[in-house]
């Protein structure tokens, strides 16, 4: 008999992607072939722990070869660890600059672990995002470097950029620990074409249990969500945020009040287009269910005119096309370009914009080691 391993179909193994991210449990039916291969691209897209999550304490469990079930049992670890990471991160946030302000807001990561979301479970966290009022930001800068953080970014041009033009502070890193701080102000640069007013996101935040913390409110949550995702430059990881906007509007969607409210909330913030963005690619992506009348809602204030709408969906569809291990995808490659450019054009104006991105390429080009 031939042992040699089979080059799974790559449509059904894109097919077989999507498919298991919804229902993690059908991995375990899956030849040993394609489980290689969808193993393969859950780590690359961060998703593993996620899909551990779900098939370990499942009685499809009992179905795994030993060596599914080792390394699904490797990615919990991983996402375990990061979770004990992120709370105890958190708790030395808060004994560094709780006394100089409370509550400390956290956003992302953070704020679905604490807040309990099911989106949190497995996930994978590199950085703690807080948010203060800019008027506390230089306390809680003093209060962290005190405490032991040092600035990551050390470059002259860099404090600039941060400092001058964006929405938080160059990141902040403890010695001998990896996570990294980023301490915002607000959810867009001040340059940015959007402008929310943080005081309407401060406004609406909601304690936690844990004293001294707090989160956006939920179209708050949703709202940053999709910012982050359609206006910030790193799209490595678009994937996992918009299965992060799925979970909250899944979660969220039991509140009475949760639907009517998102789009006037997106109006009032002027964050509709973002808005639109994410609710037509979570369904048509994810089959999120979402009321036919905020789709319209949404659209009538916040969908763009029909060929950009067009052409984002043309970057967007090649951004979210899984990429097979070993695949080449120059398609894929441009339209991540393409909308790195266009988050950089939307958050900085054109006479910032073109000497920031020349510096970038300088220094790509001159230090490698440091792109």
């Amino acid at each position: 008999m031939d042992s040699r391993r089979q080059i799974p179909d790559g449509n059904r193994i894109r097919e077989l992607f999507f498919r298991i991210i919804q229902r993690p449990v059908d991995l375990v039916d899956c030849t040993m072939d394609e489980q290689d291969y969808l193993l393969r691209m859950y780590r690359s897209a961060g998703l593993l722990g996620r899909i551990a999550h779900d098939i370990l304490p499942s009685p499809a469990n009992e179905r795994c070869s030993e060596k599914l079930r080792e390394q699904l049992r490797s990615a919990q670890v991983v996402a375990n660890s990061h979770e004990r990471m992120l709370r105890w991160e958190v708790n030395r946030i808060q004994r560094a600059v709780g006394h100089r302000h409370s509550p400390l807001i956290l956003l992302k990561g953070a704020a679905y672990l604490f807040l309990g979301l099911p989106t949190a479970k497995g996930r994978l966290v590199a950085d703690i995002d807080i948010l203060v009022p800019q008027e506390k930001i230089d306390q809680v800068e003093r209060g962290l470097l005190a405490a032991g953080w040092f600035t990551v970014k050390l470059d002259d041009y860099d404090q600039k950029y941060y400092r001058e033009w964006m929405h938080e502070l160059p990141p902040l890193r403890h010695p001998g620990r990896a996570a990294v701080v980023d301490v915002h102000h607000t959810i867009l640069p001040p340059t940015s074409r959007l402008k929310p007013d943080p005081k309407q996101l401060f406004a609406q935040a909601k304690p936690l249990k844990e004293h001294g913390l707090a989160v956006l409110g939920p179209a708050d949550m949703v709202l940053h969500n999709v910012v982050h995702l359609f206006f910030d430059g790193d799209l490595q990881r678009g994937l996992r945020q918009l299965l992060d906007l799925d979970g909250m509007l899944q979660h969220f969607a039991d509140a009475d009040d949760f639907w009517p409210t998102l789009a006037p909330r997106a109006q009032a913030l002027g964050l509709a287009r973002p808005l639109h963005y994410g609710l037509r690619y979570c369904r048509r992506w994810l089959a999120t269910p979402i009321p036919e009348k905020v789709i319209e809602d949404v659209a009538r204030v916040g969908a763009p005119p029909t060929p950009v709408g067009l052409l984002m969906d043309i970057l967007v569809n090649a951004m979210f096309h899984p990429r097979l291990p070993g695949e080449r995808s120059p398609a894929k490659n441009a339209a991540q370009f393409a909308l790195y450019v266009r988050s950089h054009w939307l958050r900085m104006p054109p006479s910032l914009l073109f000497p920031h991105l020349g510096r970038k390429l300088l220094r790509r080009w001159t230090k490698p080691a440091e792109a």
